[in-house]
């Protein structure tokens, strides 16, 4: 993990996944206890409902504030921010997150593929872009997007992930930075801008 010490500059870590992340994801937002200078994005599948589960459970177990995204929102580093359900959530250049409602991508709305993207043409080389365990294809062109924006692309390891198939067709069809299990994304995330 030595490696991961080149990630400097970062402004925004982003993290998309789908069946099995939630998984992943309560193991390591816990562990962080604060942001330096960048703030986390979480993109996961969800059903199409105006149910806050999810941000009120990693309210709960992260370390760091949660705050609720609502359209226009300032992206402030620190923070970890949710995409909201039936969704898609998109970047503005004035460091400001958007809603859209637009057909679902990969059966999906929030879509990974349409935030890494949407990041990727804000945020370039300041961003590092984490897809996590699941069963489609969604995240892989995101994962692109980042890569030739100058970002930095990890993908969790297909053999820690609960359902490895979208971390497997990632790895097939894009050059990751980084392939880690659960403590080295840990560990990755706690050394950004160190």
């Amino acid at each position: 993990m030595e490696k991961s010490k080149i990630i400097s500059g970062c402004k925004v870590v982003i993290i998309g996944g789908s069946a099995g992340s939630l998984n992943a994801l309560m193991q390591i937002l816990p562990e962080i206890s604060k942001l330096n200078g960048f703030a986390i994005v979480i993109v996961l599948h969800r059903k199409s409902t105006d149910d806050q589960t999810l941000e009120e459970l990693l309210a709960l177990k992260a370390s760091i504030a949660v705050k609720p995204v609502e359209d226009k929102v300032v992206l402030k580093p620190g923070f970890i921010y949710v995409a909201p359900s039936n969704y898609h959530l998109l970047f503005e250049k004035n460091e400001t997150l958007s809603l859209d409602t637009s057909e679902k991508v990969n059966y999906s709305r929030p879509s990974i593929d349409v935030s890494f993207e949407s990041a990727a043409e804000v945020y370039g080389q300041t961003l590092v872009g984490i897809l996590l365990s699941g069963s489609n294809s969604d995240g892989t062109n995101g994962l692109k997007a980042i890569k030739a924006s100058g970002g930095t692309i990890v993908v969790q390891d297909p053999d820690f992930a609960d359902m490895s198939f979208m971390p497997n067709n990632a790895i097939q069809n894009t050059t990751p930075d980084f392939v880690l299990n659960n403590s080295e994304l840990l560990e990755l995330i706690i050394s950004i801008n160190n």
